[in-house]
């Protein structure tokens, strides 16, 4: 049988080798002949001659890079696109000389075709191009002075939540890029809070493939969506550049620096920002504001650079970040412990946090020849915090009928609650400082066998770690149903935790062509890690304050570990990949035998243990291309997660005696399914498009906590278990629709989320009795805009409704339904004498809250007028108004199957500051030449040609 097998293998290598070496490759790249970046989705033609038959053709890549199969033969290369004058290129594909690279071709705007779209039509606000989505800038009408994040808000089918995730129809954004170069690497807030709106001309959406896929030609389910932003025509050829300064109210400042020097494939930024206004840029659109929690001032400076030639790129950055967070918050929240019963909490937290980064990273790639490509990916990271937090919080056993603000400014508590129902009050200060050196890098070397798709490639990764962690606490409990010895409970504690980490990892894949379109890979994947941590606990007196030092403290070998984790995982893996002119399909299955082991110290015990678990994860992905503009794509995932060794410890950790943890030898590992499907059309003709995102997940063996909760103490114990049930269905469909004359456009986004959430809760008996509650919830959501506008005037009118339909299993009187929803308008006028005006108002409300504190209503309403003046518009003076009613509050509410709670966070939102902006623009070319303002129309809303 084995003969057999092998015998068809080579039957089929052979067949493919012999199909190969009968068949040749043209390739090349196309660029715009006026600003050098790449030219997307431009058609390719192979034609015969001499008669001009088409052989085969296809589109150009998101690099601009487009590759063509045919038998030995003469042609006629034939690249178009609109807006551009076509170019015809004759090759010879010779038995001696199979691979044809025709280079760089430079693509000439076609004037007759430019001036004829620049009467007949409005730059439209979406394209779609197969999977990337392409914004176009001018569309959009933001005030003067807007940064990125402004932009990105008003994008069809995009969302930026309160931490600064954006997502682009329901996919993480994780990277911002510059002409398709990365910009300030894994940071996209660099980009989205300090790029000015008016250097953008596109935004391009998609899924960028991992430098493996790239280099292999073979999907390994590790892309990222990204935003790719090209700079307008002209402005990359010199030096341009923004400073951004304003002061206002209530002591709010903010100063931008932007300098750019961009010269054919040359980019080098530099970057400044200093404010302590949140990063808040200028709001607007409708809905509940983004949420901003306590005051914080923001210092950043760092400089990007990236360069390319024909055999090598280079691409950098350098950040250096500080914050200082001052938070301080409102919370009550309900934990639920019996069907009759719960543990009610309210609690005040002032918090200061100190961070400071400097992140150096680089990317580095070298084509020393057409077969032969070299990756390199250094980075090294440095981090310091400087942590300080004061904590007061009450815990009873029944709801205490009183608002937070009642409950801490009474002197004696008892006078609003009975004794009987106060469980504890805690008063606990700390103070946490920590150093982290991050220092590591990844190695890519591919070398491809032939042109058809063999290759075999090397990547090598190496990360080490090493960090610091000083913790000093002062704590004070009072426990108002324990025995008067036993009343009050002050704890002085300093600990120190020093961990060292280092992780390698080497992997060897294997690509084989099996016949026309049909490809299998092979790879085998070696990691090892190592960790040790140190955990020194130390008593300290009583007279003894945070920050004082460690004199006097005393070691504390009960609550001291020692733990050194070494980790070794065997990876091997097949793939399939089958690929049609439409149709893309991937399958592929790994096998992972991992094998680790933990020596640890706590206290008395002392344990060397290992364990073996064997994983396979499968993978899916399959794509149809209906045409150029629409595609269907379903992708499946499964991947499994081991539990933390140290939870698999049978020791009890009892450092907070309020929150005691049990490990559990019996725990599993995690397996989840995760299942999504994206489908998008657009018509360029009428401008229409639609775009839908599901995603089902299910986690089998997911882990919970099962808790013991201590009536006397209002404390925790909690043992972690496997359960079963967690799944969930996520989905959007969004449109855009142009109407008549292309002036009014309706974009519509329709999200909705189903949660079926199963956790153990709380109980007051023993630890294996604590019974299962089941959360279903269903969330709903629709955002409307409809906008017109026009060379001047730009209006938009904005509805959003936000739904939550929650059922609670264990205790029916936290069900709820919830609703929030906003109406309202915005507007940016560009009058005469170059001023602008921009304005928004919004009625913002909550319904269906139990606490009627959060059924409330909030008009909303802000304002700019800007001035341009000097040569160019070269600068602006803009007036900025912020929340005029003074109505906006910063409350939030979170439940799932174990608890309620609701938070308010102080803030700042109603100021006026009054902004400087000037423009440094000095290009060479024929867009200019050493002017300064912009050429071509001011601004995102300028009048200037467009090509479309």
């Amino acid at each position: 049988m084995r003969k057999w097998v092998m015998g068809i293998l080579l039957m089929l290598i052979g067949a493919s080798a012999f199909a190969q070496n009968n068949r040749g490759r043209v390739s090349g790249n196309v660029i715009d002949a006026d600003d050098k970046s790449p030219v997307i989705q431009a058609t390719v033609q192979l034609l015969s001659l001499p008669d001009s038959t088409m052989i085969t053709g296809n589109v150009t890549d998101n690099n601009g890079r487009f590759s063509l199969r045919a038998k030995p033969g003469n042609y006629a290369v034939k690249i178009s696109f609109v807006g551009y004058i076509p170019v015809i290129k004759p090759v010879t594909i010779s038995r001696n000389k199979p691979a044809v690279n025709i280079g760089q071709i430079e693509l000439h705007s076609d004037a007759i075709m430019l001036e004829g779209a620049v009467i007949v039509a409005q730059a439209p606000e979406v394209t779609a191009v197969a999977d990337t989505l392409v914004y176009n800038s001018s569309a959009y009408r933001l005030p003067e002075g807007s940064a990125l994040e402004e932009l990105v808000k008003k994008l069809p089918g995009a969302e930026v939540d309160e931490n600064g995730k954006i997502t682009i129809n329901g996919k993480e954004i994780t990277k911002i890029m510059i002409d398709g170069k990365e910009f300030f690497a894994d940071d996209p807030n660099i980009a989205m809070k300090n790029l000015p709106v008016n250097i953008i001309d596109k935004v391009r959406a998609y899924d960028k493939q991992s430098d493996m896929a790239r280099v292999t030609g073979i999907e390994d389910g590790e892309e990222e969506t990204v935003l790719d932003l090209s700079v307008k025509p002209g402005m990359n050829h010199g030096f341009f550049g923004n400073v951004d300064g304003a002061y206002g109210t209530e002591d709010r400042y903010s100063g931008k620096l932007l300098a750019n020097y961009f010269r054919d494939k040359k980019q080098f930024t530099v970057i400044g920002s200093i404010n302590n206004v949140n990063d808040n840029s200028f709001p607007g659109g409708g809905g509940f504001r983004r949420q901003e929690n306590g005051l914080t001032t923001v210092k950043m400076a760092g400089a990007n650079f990236a360069t390319e030639n024909e055999k090598f790129k280079s691409e950098g950055s350098v950040n250096f970040n500080y914050k200082d967070a001052d938070q301080r918050s409102k919370q009550a929240s309900e934990t639920f412990v019996s069907t009759e019963s719960s543990s009610f909490k309210n609690a005040l937290d002032n918090s200061r946090n100190k961070t400071t980064n400097l992140t150096a990273d680089a990317f580095l790639e070298w084509r020393p020849d057409t077969m032969t490509t070299l990756i390199l990916r250094p980075r090294i990271r440095y981090g310091k915090t400087d942590n300080a937090s004061l904590q007061n919080s009450y815990t009873f056993n029944q709801d205490p009928e009183h608002s937070t603000d009642e409950l801490f400014n009474t002197d004696d508590l008892t006078s609003l609650v009975p004794e009987e129902n106060i469980v504890n009050t805690v008063l606990k200060n700390t103070l946490s400082k920590g150093d982290d050196l991050t220092a590591g890098g990844t190695l890519i070397l591919n070398r491809r066998l032939n042109d058809e798709g063999r290759n075999i490639t090397f990547r090598g990764r190496y990360n080490y770690t090493n960090s610091t962690s000083e913790q000093f606490s002062v704590s004070e409990t009072e426990y108002f149903q324990q025995t008067p010895e036993e009343r009050m409970e002050i704890l002085n504690r300093y600990i120190n935790t020093p961990t060292k980490t280092s992780e390698y990892n080497a992997r060897l894949t294997y690509s084989e062509p099996i016949f026309k379109g049909g490809f299998i890979q092979f790879s085998y994947n070696f990691q090892y890690s190592r960790s040790t941590t140190d955990k020194s606990t130390y008593d300290m007196p009583d007279d003894w304050t945070t920050g004082g030092g460690t004199a006097g403290g005393s070691f504390n070998a009960d609550l001291s570990q020692n733990a050194i984790y070494n980790y070794y995982n065997h990876q091997a893996e097949v793939s399939f990949r089958w690929i049609r002119e439409k149709m893309r399909f991937n399958i592929g299955m790994s096998f992972q035998p991992q094998r680790s082991t933990l020596s640890y110290t706590k206290g008395e015990y002392q344990i060397d243990t290992v364990r073996n678990v064997f994983n396979f994860t499968p993978t899916l992905d399959f794509r149809y291309r209906f045409s150029k503009t629409s595609q269907l794509r379903i992708r499946y995932r499964g991947r499994t997660s081991q539990p933390d060794m140290i939870d698999l410890l049978p020791i009890e950790d009892n450092t907070d005696p309020l929150n005691v943890t049990i490990g559990n030898p019996g725990l599993k590992p995690t397996f989840t399914n995760s299942l999504r499907m994206e489908y998008n059309t657009f018509n360029a003709e009428t401008q229409r498009g639609m775009f839908s995102f599901f995603n089902f997940q299910n986690t089998m063996n997911d882990i919970s906590n099962r808790r013991i909760y201590n009536e006397e103490t209002g404390g925790y114990t909690t043992k972690p278990e496997n359960i079963n049930g967690n799944w969930s269905l996520f989905g959007i469909v969004g449109g855009n629709i142009a109407l008549k004359n292309k002036k009014y456009t309706i974009n519509t986004f329709t999200r909705a989320n189903y949660q079926n959430m199963v956790s153990y809760i709380s109980n007051n008996t023993e630890l294996n009795e604590a019974g299962k509650n089941t959360t279903k919830r269903l969330s709903l959501g629709e955002r409307l805009r409809g906008t017109y506008r026009n060379d001047w005037w730009e209006v938009s009118l904005n509805g959003s409704l936000d739904y939550t339909h929650s059922r609670n299993s264990y205790q029916t009187s936290n069900n709820m339904d919830t609703y929030q929803f906003a109406y309202g308008a915005s507007t940016n006028i560009r009058l005469p004498w170059n001023m602008t005006l921009s304005t928004d108002i919004s009625q913002n409300s909550r319904r269906g809250y139990t606490d009627a504190s959060m059924n409330r209503d909030e008009l909303i309403w802000n304002a700019q007028i800007a001035q341009d003046f000097l040569k160019g518009n070269a600068a602006t003076i803009s007036v900025q108004f912020y929340d005029i009613l003074k109505n906006q509050s910063n409350i939030s509410r979170t439940i799932s199957a174990a608890m309620r709670q609701d938070t308010e966070y102080n803030a700042i939102y109603s100021y006026c500051m009054v902004h400087f902006i000037y423009r440094l623009n000095l290009f060479g070319g024929k867009q200019g030449q050493g002017g300064a303002g912009f050429q071509g129309g001011h601004g995102p809303g300028g009048r200037g040609p467009r090509r479309f």
